[in-house]
């Protein structure tokens, strides 16, 4: 699938999906300290699916087609929503910062054109050189928030979240054929509901519905699972895998402004400049032709 061109809705869908994104690791703030992340995400699911049906019914819209699509949906929604979620969910509960945590995550770029390149399809010397400079501006940006909260459970849950999203990207790339957005995520959630329930009820903790934890459950529904996810669904059926997962570069910096504007987390010069390198890296690397995935 070509990338298609479209108007400034859809120019601006990279620069949304980043800025909805990066309030994952917020909301984890806000939302962990209250519940269990496997009786949390399996809430959020049941929700997002609850969203999703109504609006799936009064547009008439229709379901994927054939047993293989809803195969390769579901293939999807254990990746990119039980996997990747549960991975990184885990990993902050279990203590690792999120910086550290979205360092790790923030390493699918590379995954990614690695393995594109591994199978023929061409990652220019321009691209490559984009996101050597996105991981330098990555390692800037957290470098002063690493510390020794990485222990070997914290580190499992966030690699296998790695190896999730980037897994995910590639298979829909590759397996999905398109259909509607709002159908499509219905049967990613479900898949991952359906997966992650059953790892929920071995959870000994409870959830205390506190007011932060409404406030987190909320906007992981609306924004997260149903409106960056959804983008990302378009992303990735719109673009080359390289050019749409080197945009997870900027999640971090991101997220670091939101961290000061909202709890007052300190931004050093060395902050800046990790942004500043990380724009140029992802620059160079959507300005090149999309490697075909």
């Amino acid at each position: 699938m070509h990338e298609r061109p479209g108007g400034r809705g859809v120019a601006a869908m990279p620069l949304v999906f980043v800025l909805i994104w990066s309030t994952g690791f917020i909301v984890a703030r806000y939302g962990m300290p209250y519940a269990p992340p496997m009786g949390f995400l399996v809430w959020r699911y049941a929700l997002s699916v609850l969203c999703f049906l109504p609006w799936i019914v009064i547009a008439r819209v229709p379901w994927p087609r054939g047993r293989a699509q809803w195969f390769h949906l579901c293939v999807t929604g254990v990746l990119m929503h039980a996997g990747y979620l549960g991975g990184v969910w885990a990993a902050v509960k279990s203590g690792m910062g999120s910086g550290l945590c979205a360092l790790i995550v923030g390493l699918q770029p590379i995954l990614t054109a690695v393995w594109l390149s591994s199978r023929g399809d061409k990652v220019s010397r321009n691209q490559w050189v984009g996101l050597a400079a996105g991981f330098l501006g990555l390692l800037l940006v957290v470098s002063g928030k690493l510390g020794g909260e990485a222990h070997l459970e914290s580190l499992l849950f966030a690699v296998g979240a790695l190896l999730c999203i980037t897994c995910g990207t590639l298979y829909q790339k590759h397996f999905v054929a398109p259909c509607d957005v709002r159908t499509a995520n219905a049967v990613q959630l479900i898949a991952a509901f359906v997966v992650t329930l059953p790892v929920a009820l071995l959870e000994s903790e409870s959830i205390r519905w506190t007011t932060p934890m409404f406030g987190a459950l909320a906007w992981s529904v609306l924004g997260l699972s149903v409106g960056a996810s959804s983008l990302l669904y378009l992303l990735i059926q719109r673009g080359a895998a390289t050019r749409v997962t080197s945009m997870f570069y900027l999640v971090p910096p991101v997220t670091a402004a939101m961290a000061w504007l909202l709890f007052s987390e300190p931004v050093t010069v060395v902050t800046v400049v990790g942004t500043v390198v990380t724009a140029i890296g992802v620059m160079l690397v959507v300005r090149q032709p999309a490697a075909r995935a």
